[in-house]
């Protein structure tokens, strides 16, 4: 049976080695074998485990409930991601900063990004920005734990190998997902530069960097979908993001037959 490092199954399953390590540690979920220089081993078996995990926090079971789980012994709970979202809200509503820091970090190292961000964080935003502005002031102040939490990933990527992506919004945007977007690619390994405002006449052509990630919501207007076929025929390595992306593949069987 094959021998994996941590790295390599963190490549393979899609999920940051710091989160393996909790998992292990905290929650008793893996027993990875030791190689001599005391490096941590996982097997094909591991690896099955780990995405039976990935699976169940997925369906928003909440971490601490994994183990049992596994073992059989209880029904999942159906709310877990909810719960991680009302400690968050009540940690805000509390105006405990440091509560909402130590729980940003602790669900970060529990849950993979993706899933955590888009379970637990933009619910909890969309909910704080639909309630007037009392909770409207809470979803600024978590939007500045955010952006703190994104720089500490950010850091943390760079101090691996990795390419270098530019981050970036095009047009009318919520700033915010850019430093959520961040979050997320920093823990696959990549080492991200951002602008922290949208752009709304980007100029591309002298950037040197491996990927520009461009965010966009919204539908692109002829004048930018014709500036980013330009980019795209020069070569530049543009990739879209965002709301635009669904709407702007809704369009292309319409821009087809037209033709």
């Amino acid at each position: 049976m094959s021998l994996y490092s941590i790295g390599e199954v963190a490549r393979i399953c899609g999920i940051n080695p710091v989160t393996l390590r909790a998992w292990q540690r905290r929650y008793g979920l893996l027993k990875p074998q030791r190689s001599e220089g005391g490096h941590r081993l996982f097997d094909d078996n591991d690896i099955d485990t780990i995405r039976t995990i990935l699976s169940w926090i997925n369906r928003g079971v909440p971490v601490g409930q994994v183990r049992a789980l596994l073992e059989g012994s209880v029904a999942p709970l159906p709310s877990g991601w909810s719960h991680s979202e009302q400690r968050l809200l009540t940690a805000l509503q509390e105006s405990s900063m440091h509560k909402v820091r130590q729980l940003l970090a602790e669900l970060g190292r529990e849950y993979p990004a993706m899933a955590l961000i888009n379970n637990v964080i933009r619910p909890l935003r969309n909910r704080l920005g639909s309630g007037g502005p009392s909770l409207n002031l809470l979803r600024h102040l978590l939007d500045g734990m955010l952006i703190e939490h994104a720089v500490m990933c950010m850091n943390a990527a760079r101090k691996k190998p990795g390419v270098r992506v530019l981050l970036m919004g095009w047009g009318e945007m919520d700033s915010t997902e850019l430093w959520l977007e961040a979050i997320i690619r920093s823990e696959e390994g990549v080492q991200i530069d951002l602008l922290p405002q949208p752009v709304d006449e980007p100029y591309l052509e002298n950037l040197n960097v491996h990927q520009i990630l461009m965010w966009s919501e919204g539908r692109l207007t002829r004048v930018q979908k014709n500036k980013l076929a330009q980019w795209h025929a020069q070569g530049i390595p543009v990739q879209l993001l965002g709301s635009s992306v669904l709407l702007n593949e809704a369009e292309e069987p319409h821009d087809t037959q037209g033709q």
